[in-house]
């Protein structure tokens, strides 16, 4: 069974899952059917292509996701995100990389599909939680940057990051059918369904998608191992008897593979079962605004191996087959309510996650399958959230938060010294942010004060071989994470130019480091608290240049000091600049876009989180590419781009090494390589 897992499985039940699609895209396109009954009817296509994204309030960028974007439409959470300033990923092939916001990583930033949490399985986080959502398929894309908000959960110290499908609302008997196709480079392919019927009492929609690529070329011409096949498929069935309340139930799944340039082994599965029920009331009294709850489930069951897309070396240490099962069975409840007053908006609530991981393998092909299933840790979270806006005048508002949660996790791991242990804590988390108006200037400033404490998670707890010195091990060392940080910025609109700028300096109490140590068994892993430093900002402007041509500018930065041992805090991304282009004339645009990375010389070698590690310092790099659109009528839209022009070889700072089962060289580290020149062109269809 070495070699390649058959394609055609997977393009199978991704076929089938756009398929299912299409039994509800007949109630929506009945020729009875009036489409202007969709209450809230979408805006029509722009005739544009997406290259950089402005905040829309302090701290908050909203935007949508199924618009396209260059570089090539994304296939994965991370991949989408990394084009807001801010944020980058760390790559390990082609798709399922992990999101970085300023430097921080993992638990730090929490994200969150429809309000519920996702969570990977994977001791080293090949299924990070945002390998599990298909942007496009998602309406709304919400990024609070820094520890700015209490709603949401608990952690975030980072920044929050939601992706949401709006409920549907039809005034009559009515329907809609949005969908995309996208072809590129690489046997790129893609298909996105999301269609809708329904009248004023409820509706009924479902989401579908499927995205495939072969591995990719560098620039030097020499092949990735990156290929990927996945697909996923969502209803919701939601009631609206009158507009003031909303009941809607959702379900999906999905499951994928992908082989990574930078592991040792590849995902062969990514089966991914997800359920959801939302209450919502609207307008219960004078005070009392708005009721909300909901209760979610999410299950991640994902399998690694190293003969299903990669044939074994036949030597060294992942020389023969073998095989490793891993599950995470989250289940979460929010209910939260919002008050109003003349100048003051209160939004409070409670929400509770729990989330049990299992695990199971072996050598040889297939294993996993006849082992059981072994539990080896537990985790719950409690917590109870205020935030409260005060609109102290016309320009000026103050808005603050709190939040306390009791987090609690249990070693069921056999035969070491914590088995059957438990450890809690109690954690606040608070912030505090005045905005400003300055109406003769069209601008907003902002100057915010937040604290977050974070319970260290499963890959902070659970992965590192070893713990801090003179512990047991991790699960018994390790301290929660604490973040003090300072958040200000500007916004300015005017007729020609729109400019932007945010910064931030932090102060981290018991940051979680890992140090990683040569061995013959491979390296070893060991987690450690130190106080750290960190700051940074991101700042963007675009300026009608005339009525047709528009240009655009963003540029990101950030730094971090390990202050407890003198050093670079390691994983920072390089800085980095975007610098677009576009020409817009009635139905067509044309643009361009040149990304630009510093070298990154600061570094702390063998130092890092559970994915990833300082190794070397970094070449910077600049990436010229160009892109069109037209927009034939309101409801279809052609676009297409030509990503790396000139074919550069290059590399991202906080890309993985290279693997030595794929002919990487395993004595001197060499970054994996991005892809080389890529075209691709994408159909966008709505009615």
């Amino acid at each position: 069974m070495s070699g390649y897992t058959p394609v055609s499985a997977l393009s199978l039940r991704g076929s089938i899952a756009l398929l299912c699609g299409s039994l509800i895209a007949p109630v929506a396109m009945a020729a009875d059917l009036d489409h202007s009954a969709h209450a809230a009817t979408p805006a029509e296509l722009s005739p544009t292509v997406i290259t950089a994204v402005a905040p829309s309030s302090p701290l908050t960028i909203t935007t949508n996701p199924k618009d396209p974007r260059q570089p090539v439409p994304a296939s994965d959470g991370a991949d989408y995100l990394k084009t807001i300033p801010g944020f980058s990923a760390i790559r390990a092939g082609g798709t399922n990389g992990d999101p970085v916001l300023r430097g921080m990583f993992g638990s730090r930033l929490n994200i969150l599909t429809n309000g519920g949490v996702m969570l990977g399985a994977c001791p080293n986080r090949m299924d990070a939680p945002t390998s599990y959502i298909a942007p496009e398929t998602y309406d709304r894309l919400t990024v609070i940057k820094g520890p700015q908000s209490v709603i949401w959960g608990p952690g975030g110290s980072a920044g929050t990051v939601l992706f949401d499908r709006e409920p549907e609302q039809f005034s009559a008997l009515g329907g809609r059918v949005n969908a995309s196709l996208l072809a590129g480079s690489n046997g790129r392919f893609d298909k996105v369904l999301d269609a809708a019927g329904g009248n004023a009492e409820g509706y009924a929609r479902f989401v579908g998608n499927q995205s495939r690529s072969d591995d990719y070329a560098d620039g030097h011409g020499d092949s990735v191992p990156s290929r990927w096949d996945k697909w996923n498929g969502d209803v919701a069935l939601g009631w609206t008897p009158d507009q003031d309340t909303l009941v809607e139930l959702t379900a999906g799944k999905g499951d994928g593979e992908s082989r990574y340039a930078g592991r040792g082994m590849d995902g062969s599965q990514f089966k991914r079962e997800s359920l959801g029920l939302r209450v919502e009331k609207s307008n219960l009294g004078e005070v009392l605004d708005k009721l909300e709850a909901q209760i979610y489930y999410n299950y991640a069951d994902h399998v690694m191996d190293n003969y299903s897309l990669r044939r074994p070396s036949g030597s060294g240490m992942m020389g023969m087959p073998m095989v490793s099962n891993v599950d995470r069975r989250t289940l979460g409840a929010r209910i939260k309510a919002t008050w109003r007053w003349a100048d003051v908006q209160l939004i409070s609530g409670l929400d509770a996650q729990t989330n049990e991981h299992r695990k199971r393998g072996g050598m040889g092909i297939d294993a996993h399958k006849a082992q059981p299933w072994t539990k080896d840790a537990d985790f719950h979270n409690y917590g109870a959230f205020s935030e409260l806006t005060w609109y102290a005048s016309d320009e000026d508002r103050l808005i603050t938060g709190a939040r306390l949660d009791r987090a609690a996790a249990k070693d069921f791991r056999q035969g070491i010294a914590t088995s059957g242990t438990t450890r809690a804590d109690t954690l606040p988390s608070g912030f505090v942010r005045y905005e400003h108006d300055l109406s003769a200037l069209n601008a907003t400033t902002y100057i915010g004060l937040g604290h977050a404490q974070r319970f260290p998670d499963y890959w902070e707890l659970f992965s590192p071989k070893v713990g801090p010195a003179g512990s047991v091990n991790a699960f018994e060392a390790i301290k929660p994470e604490k973040t003090t940080q300072l958040d200000f910025g500007i916004q300015y609109q005017g007729e020609r130019l729109d400019a932007w700028a945010s910064g931030y300096v932090g102060q981290v109490r018991d940051y979680i480091l890992f140090d990683y140590t040569p061995g013959m068994m491979g390296p070893t892993s060991q987690a450690r608290n130190i106080d750290a430093r960190v700051m940074g900002g991101e700042l963007g402007a675009a300026y009608a240049l005339s009525e047709r041509w528009k240009a655009d500018a963003t540029l990101a930065y950030a730094w971090g000091k390990n202050s407890s041992d003198g050093r670079a805090l390691p994983q920072m991304p390089s800085l980095e600049s975007r610098l677009g282009l576009t020409y817009s004339r009635d139905q067509w645009s044309v643009g361009s876009l040149w990304r630009l990375a510093s070298a990154q010389n600061r570094v702390a070698i063998d130092q890092g989180n559970v994915v990833g590690k300082d190794y070397d310092k970094s070449s910077g790099f600049g990436v010229f590419s160009l892109n069109g659109a037209y927009k034939v009528n309101a409801n279809l839209k052609l676009s297409a781009g030509l990503d790396n022009l000139f074919d550069k070889a290059y590399s991202e700072h906080l890309n993985l090494a290279g693997n030595a089962g794929f002919g990487y060289p395993a004595q001197d580290p060499q970054a994996i390589n991005e892809p080389g020149r890529t075209l691709w062109t994408k159909v966008d269809l709505s009615f």
